[in-house]
């Protein structure tokens, strides 16, 4: 049951990431607008708060030495996991933060990032954080505001990280995989490449066969004619 728990919130917390990551890369562009940055601050919000909900029941779990060795193994994968998906949020924390600075939205002669994305992202944050109707009131200053707020999360996410670090000692290099690297994606390209290469089988012989078939009638045609000019140099002799 904790095992469910825990990958069920793991998998919030790397859907919530995701978004974020997405919205991030908007800061600056077509699509920037004091939506998007309240968006982008209810998202890592969430994200925050999946993260100590991870790090609580994970934390819980791995001091408990009546876990079984196999139960224990997979718990350290799912806590290499959580510290990877946090290392993401704080690097795109961080750099939403730096575009924020870069790009203000209180100063209209800022030229934005042409990108050549147009429209909102509510539709992708209410997906991801499973909220219908995204609507926000933001204040005209919210990018200003929100900055500080920034900074001062990110330096609550370190203090998270290096937290976990000095309560549960789980080195990455330790924990084995289930799958290769890039499995899924492996599968998936092989089934593409094969049903590609089936196709491409499928085309080169029938060329092949049309080929042959032009072959045979061009050779027929030249030996039919071979043999009408031997029968007219041995009549004119």
């Amino acid at each position: 049951m904790m095992k469910e728990e825990c990958k069920a919130l793991l998998d919030a917390l790397s859907k919530v990431t995701a978004c974020y990551r997405h919205m991030v890369l908007t800061i600056g562009g077509t699509s920037d607008s004091q939506n998007l940055r309240e968006e982008l601050k209810k998202t890592r919000q969430k994200a925050q708060e999946l993260a100590v909900a991870n790090r609580n029941k994970l934390t819980t779990v791995l001091k408990d030495k009546t876990v079984s060795k196999e139960d224990k193994a997979e718990f350290e994968r799912l806590w290499v996991i959580f510290s990877t998906c946090l290392e993401i949020l704080e690097i795109d924390m961080r750099r939403a933060l730096e575009l924020g600075h870069e790009f203000p939205l209180n100063v209209p002669k800022k030229h934005l990032i042409q990108t050549g994305m147009s429209g909102g992202t509510s539709g992708v944050a209410a997906r991801a954080m499973s909220v219908q109707n995204m609507k926000y009131e933001a204040e005209h200053n919210i990018d200003v505001v929100d900055l500080k707020d920034l900074e001062n999360e990110i330096n609550q996410v370190g203090e998270m990280m290096y937290e976990m670090e000095m309560k549960v000692n789980v080195p990455q290099w330790t924990v084995e995989a289930k799958q290769d690297p890039g499995a899924e994606l492996k599968s998936t390209v092989s089934v593409g490449a094969s049903s590609i290469g089936m196709i491409s089988v499928e085309e080169n012989k029938s060329f092949c066969d049309i080929s042959k078939v032009l072959a045979g009638i061009i050779f027929s045609a030249v030996l039919i004619i071979a043999i009408v000019l031997a029968v007219c140099v041995v009549k004119l002799s």
